[in-house]
C-alpha cells in the first residue's frame, strides 16, 4: 500500500450513503479511507474523504464552517423530517415568504437544536436511527449549535429554498421542522446540498465518475489549514519528533509544522512552549 496522505473532494450523489461513496473512493484508490461529515443518502454535495494518516487530521476540520443549500416542504410532516421518511401530517398550513423571512432573524447565532430522531447520535451507545426503526421513544438532548445565516431563496407550491451557513453537528432537517413550528405548521426537508465544508467546496469537489484520476484531484493534507506554519530541522527537529517541547516565544494556538521543509503534522504552543501535536507523516 502506497504511503500517501491527503483528501479528495468527493461530490457524493444524492441516492448513495456516505459509506458506500467511500467504499468506492477506497477501491479506487487502494487506501484506507474516512470521511468527514456525514450526508445523508436523499443528500447531495461536498463530503471529504481522507486518505491515510490525513483522517488524523478531522478532529481540527469539524469546526469548520458549512453551506448548505435545502428546500422545504411546508405543510406537511414525515417521521425522519426528510423525504425519504413516513409521512405523519399533511394537508397543514403553508406559509408564505413575508411570514417566512419575518422570523428567520431568530434561527441566526448560537441556537439549542434537538437532532432529528433518525440520527447517527447514540442512546446509551445505540444510534438513534436504530431504536427509531424499532418504534421506541427517542429523546435526543439539545445541543448548541451556530447558525450564521438562514435565508430564503425563493420557493413555490409550499416548497421553499434557503442557504444556510453553519459550524459543525447542525442538522438542516432539524432547522426545517424548528422553523414550521415557530409558524405554526410543519414541514419535511426534500433536497440538501452541501456547498461547502471548511475549504472543501463544490467548485473544487469531483465525481465518482472522476476516481480514475484521483491523483490529479489529490488535496494535500497541509493545503486544508488556515493557520500559520513552523518549520524546524537539525536537533530542534529531532526532539520534537521524540515528543519533547521546544521553547517558543510567539502567539499560542495551532500551527502547520514542518521539519526540513517538509510537511509534519500540527503543533501547538502554549505557556512558552511549542510541540507536536498531530503527526501526519509516516
Amino acid at each position: 500500500m502506497e504511503n500517501i496522505s491527503g483528501f479528495i473532494n468527493l461530490n457524493k450523489p444524492a441516492g448513495m450513503s456516505s459509506a458506500a461513496a467511500v467504499a468506492k473512493v477506497k477501491r479506487a484508490t487502494g487506501m484506507a479511507c474516512g470521511h468527514m461529515g456525514t450526508l445523508d443518502p436523499l443528500a447531495s454535495g461536498v463530503l471529504p474523504v481522507a486518505l491515510g494518516n490525513a483522517a488524523r487530521l478531522f478532529n481540527y476540520l469539524l469546526e469548520k464552517e458549512k453551506a448548505y443549500r435545502a428546500v422545504f416542504r411546508f405543510g406537511m410532516e414525515t417521521d425522519t423530517l426528510d423525504a425519504a421518511g413516513t409521512v405523519l401530517r399533511e394537508g397543514l398550513s403553508v406559509p408564505d415568504e413575508g411570514e417566512i423571512r419575518k422570523v428567520l432573524p431568530e434561527f441566526i447565532g448560537n441556537i439549542d437544536q434537538i437532532p432529528p430522531a433518525y440520527s447517527a447520535k447514540s442512546v446509551n451507545g445505540v444510534r438513534a436511527y436504530r431504536l427509531a426503526r424499532q418504534g421506541a421513544e427517542v429523546a435526543l438532548k439539545a445541543k448548541n449549535v451556530r447558525i450564521s445565516e438562514f435565508s430564503l431563496a425563493g420557493g413555490a407550491e409550499g416548497e421553499y429554498t434557503f442557504f444556510i451557513r453553519c459550524g459543525g453537528g447542525t442538522y438542516i432537517r432539524s432547522l426545517a421542522r424548528d422553523l414550521a413550528a415557530r409558524l405554526g405548521t410543519a414541514a419535511t426537508m426534500t433536497s440538501l446540498v452541501r456547498e461547502k465544508s471548511g475549504v472543501f467546496t463544490l467548485e473544487n469537489s469531483i465525481g465518482l465518475d472522476e476516481l480514475g484520476k484521483w491523483r490529479e484531484y489529490l488535496i494535500l493534507p497541509d493545503a486544508v489549514f488556515e493557520m500559520p506554519s513552523l518549520d524546524f530541522d537539525g536537533e530542534d527537529a529531532r526532539k520534537m519528533k521524540n515528543g519533547l517541547s521546544l521553547p517558543f516565544a510567539g502567539k499560542e494556538g495551532l500551527y502547520k509544522l514542518y521539519f526540513d521543509d517538509e510537511f509534519y503534522g500540527i503543533a501547538q504552543a502554549s505557556e512558552g512552549r511549542v510541540r507536536a501535536k498531530a503527526k501526519i507523516c509516516a
